[in-house]
């Protein structure tokens, strides 16, 4: 079993891996259109991941972190930093990485693709399908305060 993290704001956590967010607007590994659940191999990185898109003029005041528990048996696969283009940890995103992401939910070989973080590419992030069948065998765990330390935003 392997718990994975996301920080998100309250309103956001009653269905926080549906993948609406990524739906709406892409992300660095999916295009518009396309639901995937973004979330973080650790805590730390869930917390890294999130403020690095935060304006630090005016951060929220409504986090929560939510984690959910992925059974061994949930199918996963992964790729490694040294599979993806030379600049895929350029700012924006490359549009090689959104058809990455979009393949992978096309193709609906996993529930998950690991996949290195641009942050700290020695760790992962993980893709969640929301749509695939194994997803049912994930447990979502309620949302729970996140306080985040004001020195964040020094």
């Amino acid at each position: 079993m392997t718990r994975v993290y996301r920080i998100l704001r309250k309103p956001y956590s009653k269905k926080p891996f549906d993948g609406e967010g990524a739906y709406r607007f892409g992300g660095r590994w999916s295009s518009p259109g396309v639901r995937l659940a973004y979330a973080a191999e650790h805590l730390s990185l869930a917390i890294v991941e999130y403020f690095v898109h935060t304006d630090p003029e005016d951060p929220p005041k409504d986090l929560v972190v939510v984690t959910a528990d992925v059974p061994d048996s949930v199918s996963r696969i992964s790729i490694a930093a040294r599979q993806l283009p030379p600049d895929w940890r350029q700012v924006p995103a490359p549009p090689a990485l959104a058809a990455i992401g979009d393949e992978f939910v096309q193709r609906e070989h996993a529930a998950i693709r690991r996949v290195p973080s641009v942050l700290a590419p020695s760790e992962s992030n993980w893709l969640i399908d929301p749509r695939h069948p194994a997803f049912a065998r994930i447990r979502v765990n309620p949302a729970e305060t996140f306080h985040c330390d004001s020195r964040f935003f020094r």
